[in-house]
């Protein structure tokens, strides 16, 4: 009894002893900044958290809410178009801006230099800036679609950070921001377009796709209602129709789907597209293809990119709304997509995400992720859209 009363006493004054001892002492410092934001590697490496933290915006970039100030300044924004109401056979897209932006995280490790292109996209002349998502209703497609223009019409017509008085090839002549936009079904290419339609008129289009997208209302689905006939396969048909798309000057590549019949190919060229079949690579190589393209849409045009994921071969990009076997590989198409160096790239989006069907690898989301890399790469690369008027008026002399 006596040691067990010895034993309490003696962690009684322990207890009291350190208690006394915290009392004197200053407070403990808390760690300096360099500890817990690094600088990451690289030229120019750029404060942040570790890659696999932090809240996601693309390739890490800087988050802005765009569509509630008009104050934030950028030369390049990326906006999310969270719709998939248009689609005909898997749903899910609505989940794909925040899955690339998720898939994102990596591209900026090591510094994110871009060796094959020269140039690194995150430390250049340009502001880059992530703007959210565009709020986009899944109750109303006639009204989300309406949401999805305006949404991004708003990004784009505002002056950019880099040469806002240089004259641009807009309408107005004024040089203005590229979008990037990470959707959502196809169907949001159609709104995008007339948005686009509003500062450029009618542009060039490069598609990248296993199917076509330019079907009649009737035959895609049967268009019972007008808003019915909006979807991710008729909305370059409407475009057509409309006058959104600049007169043979577009083209289709990676295509590789079944047809309601041989007219389906007679339509496309109505509505202005050439094509590039899918299996050509076997025979002309990455190099015959961007040939094809490049030689088609010149290099001055003002030129929207409108990427289909399904583009990829399932093996590559399982997590998508229709997929097609069949289709490049990842290297293959990043490959081409490095080849569009210099072609005048106003715009672009990526669509058809749907990470709910990706593995726990992320592939899907990954590989949406880096194509749009090199697409940013590219627009840095171009300068700001003022340069690229300078070189039409050099190569018109």
């Amino acid at each position: 009894m006596f040691k067990f009363i010895a034993t309490i006493a003696a962690l009684a004054a322990s207890v009291t002893a350190h208690g006394d001892h915290a009392t004197d002492q200053e407070p403990l410092e808390g760690p300096h900044k360099s500890l817990w934001y690094n600088s990451l590697p690289g030229d120019g490496g750029t404060q942040a958290d570790s890659v696999f933290s932090g809240i996601s915006t693309f390739g890490r970039v800087t988050y802005s809410p765009c569509l509630a100030t008009d104050d934030v300044k950028y030369d390049i924004a990326f906006i999310g178009a969270p719709f998939d109401t248009g689609t005909s056979y898997r749903p899910g897209a609505r989940f794909g801006p925040s899955g690339i932006r998720q898939g994102s995280r990596k591209v900026r490790f090591s510094g994110g230099y871009n060796v094959p292109l020269d140039a690194n996209p995150f430390n250049s002349w340009a502001t880059v800036i992530d703007c959210g998502d565009i709020p986009v209703t899944s109750y109303d497609n006639a009204y989300a679609i309406h949401q999805i223009e305006e949404g991004h019409n708003s990004i784009l017509m505002r002056e950019p950070a880099t040469n806002a008085s240089a004259p641009g090839p807009s309408k107005k002549g004024k040089t203005l921001p590229r979008v990037i936009t990470l959707g959502g079904d196809h169907t949001i290419t159609l709104p995008l377009l007339r948005s686009m339609n509003r500062a450029y008129g009618p542009i060039t289009v490069i598609h990248f796709d296993s199917h076509l997208d330019t079907w009649k209302p009737k035959v895609f689905g049967g268009a019972p209602t007008k808003q019915a006939s909006i979807n991710h396969g008729t909305y370059f048909w409407h475009a057509s129709q409309e006058g959104l798309l600049r007169n043979d000057t577009n083209i289709h590549a990676g295509i590789r789907t079944t047809l309601s019949g041989l007219s389906d190919y007679e339509n496309d060229g109505y509505c202005g597209f050439q094509i590039v079949e899918a299996r050509e690579i076997d025979t002309i190589g990455t190099a015959g293809i961007i040939k094809k393209i490049r030689d088609r849409v010149g290099t001055t045009n003002p030129v929207y990119l409108s990427i289909d994921i399904d583009t990829l071969d399932p093996a590559f990009a399982p997590a998508t709304g229709t997929p097609e076997t069949g289709g490049w590989s990842t290297r293959e198409l990043r490959t081409i997509m490095r080849g569009l160096e210099g072609i005048n790239l106003v715009a672009a989006d990526i669509v058809e995400v749907a990470p709910a069907y990706d593995t726990n690898a992320e592939l899907t989301t990954m590989a949406a992720a880096d194509t749009l890399y090199e697409v940013m790469t590219l627009m840095v690369k171009n300068g700001p859209l003022s340069e690229m008027v300078k070189k039409e008026e050099i190569e018109a002399k």
